[in-house]
């Protein structure tokens, strides 16, 4: 009779022989045969059963020990530079494995995020446990989902929170990383969708109550991979910056430059000062003043913050919190230019013709203290007679001529004709505890676009000195519409009775000449918002396509490097081109400047979806108290399932399924962008008038759905659509059952 091994002699040869570990293997390896296959069963089972052993397939592993070749996780660099890697196969107990990646010339560059299969080798360092070598790149960060979990008999699914995703995924049991049914989740895709079934993924993390008022830009936050907590290496280094003194630098304490931004501004970036020009050469003309924040004076190239805040690109803003670009010490310290602090920064003194012509420029290095930190509501009444403590004293001196020089400014911009859109931005205002008190539209005062002119001016102003020093940079281009965008316009502009010329070279001036044609029309906003969806998206370019928007053919970013990475790339070409020290762009950061420009524009674009569906989910929170109420509002967009609506009192987008139109078919028309009846030949079109009921509102989505009462003031054909029985009873039962959620739910919060 074969011995049979202990289990410990089992182990040891497990361990030992890591790419031999199927029962087949140990079988041979200990001569067992026949009939005493069933005891070394026994063992094994036993020692899976103690956790000692993993099965995997068909063969055994050590738990605790990595396998030979793993798949892998990139990390982001450290401060050396050096890879590390997260191991997606480790189920170990106590402390996860650190993987360094030895990397060969062969190899192709590997980044953050990215998935490699490797083969690990077991090391005994100081700061690592294995090492690992590239055999191939198996893909990129796997695809997240933010949801509800819902907990099941064995693990759970997870319902997207997503409303343009209708799909559910499976959870295993060893997968849901203790989350509570109803808990708010990040999971990620666990492997590939099966053929039949729901797809697999596996939580990461848990978000807490979803029905928290402020989980909804949490949600966003997560939802679209935003990073929304600094590294300890990252939070060290700025508390290591102090204060930058005169050392160098132009010596600007004494000129009274203000900061004029909203009253609930987290961060002060620009000042601004300007008066009369005393050049008897340029009669009429004025000097104008635009001091940055010299945020390149603390994140310099290859720090550990420079690497975080290029990862991030660009500051986030939500209703209820920032996620900045850089740490507080920085962005609302050492770099905020905050009333009588000394502060370091880069200026550009600019002179102005009397009509608005920028007739030179130059940029200084320097130490300022700004006068006073202004709101633009309290400047806007000084102007128009109503000083209050604040902004009494400087209203002659500096008030005065600011808008002096903006006046002039003004002429400029009416030649230069940039695009002029009229679209009210939206503005939530929300209690302490996050709930919604009201939804308005914010002002545009003469002291925000006086503040945008002598934004824009600088920026020209450093994109002509950068073209002229021959440095390379990132532009901020915009181009011209495409043509068959522009096609799309032209047929809106037409069916309102307007005219949008055709077979000549594009200029905004003829844009505005439609905008203005429409202005004080019932078509003014639907002409905005088409003009608006016929433009090219804005981004970074190392190269110069000029900015279609504004009429000028040389613009970058300049004026705020705190919330902006590109405007930091600006500024360290400012400081090499002037030679103002050693903190300018690098060798290094020119080479890459093209995947630069390509990732923060991708930041920025993320940055904007993220708010966009945080205002939209709290606007379906504050609306789902109103469900059953009648709305007017206009047709925004058409799609083969149904019709976008977009809501006069709130600017809140709902949309009318084309199931909720009646039992007719709908026949949908890309290129009209109208849905029309088979049966009653009704036509829904873009920026026809309307009133709709809300039938429902889901703020864990941001979704709004609406019944279609009436087009133009024409009741729908009869017999179409529900009843208003029908109508009446789904939204009191709708209600009915959010009522009862929001009494479980602060039933809950009472009990904790």
């Amino acid at each position: 009779m074969t011995r049979i091994p202990t289990k410990q002699e089992v182990l040891d040869w497990i361990s030992a022989n890591p790419t031999l570990t199927s029962k087949r293997d140990i079988a041979k390896a200990f001569g067992i045969k026949g009939a005493d296959r069933i005891d070394l069963k026994r063992i094994l089972k036993e020692l899976e059963a103690e956790g000692h052993l993993e099965k995997r397939k068909r063969s055994y592993r050590d738990p605790d020990r990595l396998p030979p070749v793993s798949v892998l996780q990139v990390k982001a660099p450290n401060e050396d530079g050096d890879l590390f890697a997260r191991p997606l196969e480790w189920h170990g107990e106590g402390v996860e494995p650190i993987v360094l990646l030895i990397t060969r010339a062969s190899d192709p560059a590997l980044g953050e995020g990215d998935r490699i299969l490797a083969r690990l080798t077991v090391v005994h360092e100081e700061d690592h446990n294995y090492e690992a070598r590239l055999i191939r790149r198996i893909g990129t960060n796997p695809r997240k989902i933010v949801g509800i979990f819902r907990k099941g008999a064995e693990g759970g699914r997870i319902v997207p929170i997503d409303k343009a995703s209708s799909s559910e995924w499976l959870v295993p049991e060893g997968a849901v990383l203790g989350a509570k049914d109803g808990e708010l989740v990040e999971a990620e895709q666990a492997g590939p969708k099966n053929r039949m079934g729901l797809p697999r993924a596996r939580i990461v993390e848990r978000l807490g109550d979803p029905t928290a008022p402020k989980a909804v830009s949490l949600i966003a936050i997560h939802q679209h991979g935003i990073p929304d907590d600094f590294p300890d290496k990252v939070i060290d280094e700025a508390d290591k910056a102090k204060p930058v003194g005169l050392k160098g630098r132009e010596d600007l304490r004494d000129m009274p430059l203000l900061t004029i931004d909203p009253s609930d501004a987290r961060d002060h970036d620009d000042a601004c000062y300007a008066h009369a020009d005393d050049d008897p050469k340029n009669p009429g003309g004025h000097v104008i003043w635009v001091a940055i924040a010299d945020v390149a004076a603390y994140v310099q190239p290859g720090t550990a913050l420079d690497r975080e805040a290029r990862k991030r690109g660009n500051s986030s803003y939500f209703p209820d919190r920032v996620v900045p670009m850089l740490p507080d010490r920085l962005s609302g310290d050492l770099c905020s230019l905050h009333e009588g602090v000394p502060r370091a920064c880069i200026a550009v003194r600019m002179q102005i013709d009397a009509d608005g012509n920028k007739i030179g420029h130059r940029f200084v290095r320097g130490l300022m203290r700004s006068a006073a930190s202004l709101n633009y509501t309290e400047v806007q009444e000084a102007i128009d007679g109503n000083p209050n403590d604040r902004t009494g004293p400087l209203l002659e001196t500096v008030l005065k001529p600011l808008y002096a020089a903006y006046t002039a400014l003004k002429k400029a911009r009416a030649v230069r004709q940039p695009l002029e859109l009229d679209l009210p931005e939206r503005k939530i205002v929300l209690s302490e505890t996050g709930e919604v008190t009201s939804v308005a539209f914010r002002d545009r005062l003469d002291a925000h676009k006086l503040i945008e002119e002598f934004m824009i001016l600088a920026n020209v102003a450093a994109a002509e000195t950068l073209i002229a020093k021959r440095r390379p940079l990132l532009f901020r281009v915009h181009e011209e519409p495409a043509p068959e965008k522009l096609e799309s316009l032209r047929e809106t502009a037409q069916a309102a009775g307007l005219n949008l010329a055709k077979g000549q070279v594009l200029q905004t001036r003829h844009l505005n000449a439609l905008l203005n044609a429409a202005a004080g029309t019932e078509d003014a906003e639907l002409i905005n918002l088409t003009t608006l969806r016929s433009m090219a998206q804005a981004y970074y370019n190392p190269e110069n396509f000029g900015h279609f928007g504004l009429a000028l053919r040389n613009y970058a970013h300049f004026t705020s490097p705190i919330r902006r990475y590109a405007d930091l790339i600006v500024h360290r070409a400012l400081i090499s081109a002037h030679g103002w020290g050693k903190d300018g762009l690098t060798e290094d950061e020119i080479m890459r400047l093209d995947e630069t420009a390509t990732h923060i524009s991708d930041t920025e674009r993320r940055s904007m979806m993220a708010e966009r569906d945080t205002t939209d989910r709290y606007l379906a929170a504050y609306l789902s108290e109103r469900v059953g109420n009648e709305f007017s509002g206009r047709i925004s967009g058409i799609a083969r399932f149904g019709a976008f609506v977009k809501m006069d009192e709130t600017g809140a987008d709902g949309l009318v399924p084309v199931r909720s139109l009646g039992r007719e078919f709908f026949h949908f028309d890309r290129e009209a962008g109208t849905l029309m009846g088979s049966d009653t030949g009704l036509i829904i079109a873009i920026g026809q008038r309307v009133t709709v009921r809300l039938t429902e509102a889901t703020p864990v989505t941001g979704g709004l759905e609406l019944e279609l009462l009436s087009i133009d003031d024409q009741a729908l054909p009869r017999g179409r659509g529900h009843s208003k029985r029908a109508t009446r009873r789904k939204a009191v039962s709708t209600k009915r059952k959010k009522d009862k959620i929001k009494r479980k739910v602060e039933h809950k919060r009472r009990q904790r």
